[in-house]
């Protein structure tokens, strides 16, 4: 199967750690968006997660190109708890030693009220194995978030966990992933 993910782009509430709040795009989000899948495609499958910053774009897309979109939870960004809607110098003010903990490792320290991300792994890769064996040789779009797309990258750059945060990852980002039979993924560009 060939996974092409797709990083929604800027939204309404700006930037900081955004989670499971469901911010629109701005016009701007939208023109990111539009401007990465201009040239890309075609695709078997479109999927996106149900926050509307992914959502409302994928609906336009699917409807551009003729193509129903499957809504999937588990490609959902991480839950931030507590850190939902701040930016990390706000977080840096209320509480450094803690994000310094989750840049560090965010394997080994979950923000406060927030989901682990073991869990938030396993729930992705879940999903993965899932739209695998449902979509077998095709190519397939998953609109999604930067965590989602962090997380598949270092998985397929063979990065340790602690380096998950330094995947860089920007509004309106287009990338290929192959993944094998096996599940192994492998970054295609």
């Amino acid at each position: 199967m060939i996974l092409e993910l797709l990083r929604h782009g800027e939204t309404e509430l700006g930037g900081g750690l955004r989670g499971s709040l469901d911010d629109a795009l701005t016009e701007n989000g939208w023109a990111q968006m539009r401007q990465a899948t201009v040239a890309a495609g075609p695709w078997d499958v479109l999927v996106s997660s149900p926050l509307q910053r992914c959502a409302a774009f994928a609906e336009e897309l699917g409807a551009r190109i003729n193509l129903p979109v499957q809504r999937e939870a588990g490609v959902r960004e991480l839950h931030f708890g507590d850190w939902e809607g701040q930016s990390a110098a706000q977080i840096m003010q209320a509480d450094a030693d803690a994000l310094g903990l989750f840049w560090r490792d965010p394997y080994a320290f979950t923000p406060p009220a927030g989901e682990p991300v073991l869990v938030f792994a396993e729930r992705v890769l879940a999903t993965l194995k899932r739209l695998r064996r449902e979509h077998a040789g095709k190519r397939v779009l998953v609109v999604t978030h930067g965590g989602v797309m962090r997380l598949l990258l270092a998985r397929a750059r063979g990065l340790p966990r602690e380096q998950l945060l330094q995947v860089e990852v920007g509004h309106g980002a287009l990338v290929r992933l192959a993944v094998a039979q096996d599940g192994q993924l492998h970054e295609v560009r």
